[in-house]
């Protein structure tokens, strides 16, 4: 083996701009409605069975 396959990695040290608080909540999509649309072109929900006309 050659000398730097045998050499270990530097622990890995955390950058101290990184926080630990977890990642925000996604919101609402904008334009988002309560209505049910599409999922592809042509499909709807119907009843909880994806259709397509």
């Amino acid at each position: 083996m050659t000398q730097r396959a045998t050499r270990r990695p530097k622990p890995f040290t955390k950058p101290a701009r990184w926080s630990d608080a977890p990642p925000p909540a996604p919101g609402r999509a904008k334009g988002d409605t309560e209505e049910l649309g599409p999922t592809r072109y042509g499909d709807w929900v119907k009843n909880g069975i994806a259709i397509d006309f």
